[in-house]
């Protein structure tokens, strides 16, 4: 089992280039491999509907190629991100949570794409929807393993 790594607020906001470029990269790989998808899909359903014509093999291969390209290195970003510690709740939407210990216990610093920094944490079972303004009272209570 994997031992969490705990970040302090610095240390998870000096991250967040490098992990906002593959997060980046991310979507734009899932977009790839999703419009490889839905025209295999069209080219599928026009065969069906046509009868049975004559594929274009060499689109296909070409699209099933891409698809399949993207979805590798889709799966190293994700490696990569999760290499770094922090975890990916959300591609889609851009959310990522970096584990940290306020007063003893495990909570997450919370980042979403297109936010200027780390503003907000949240209780690991709250998610998202549960995250609260980061003050200084939590800056006082929190601590990375670089506290230990």
């Amino acid at each position: 089992m994997l031992v969490p790594r705990y970040f302090t607020l610095i240390e998870a906001e000096a991250m967040l280039p490098e992990v906002e470029k593959e997060l980046r990269k991310i979507i734009a790989l899932k977009q790839e491999h999703d419009e490889s998808e839905t025209e295999l899909n069209r080219i599928n359903q026009r065969i069906q509907i046509s009868g049975g014509m004559m594929p274009p093999r060499d689109k296909i291969v070409s699209l099933r190629n891409r698809k399949q390209a993207a979805l590798e290195a889709l799966k190293r970003s994700v490696e990569q991100i999760t290499s770094t510690g922090c975890q990916l709740k959300d591609a889609e939407q851009g959310l990522l949570d970096f584990p940290t210990l306020y007063h003893g216990k495990e909570v997450y610093l919370c980042w979403h794409l297109g936010e200027t920094g780390i503003n907000f944490w949240h209780h690991v079972e709250d998610g998202y929807r549960g995250r609260r303004p980061i003050d200084s009272e939590f800056l006082s209570n929190h601590r990375g393993d670089s506290s230990r």
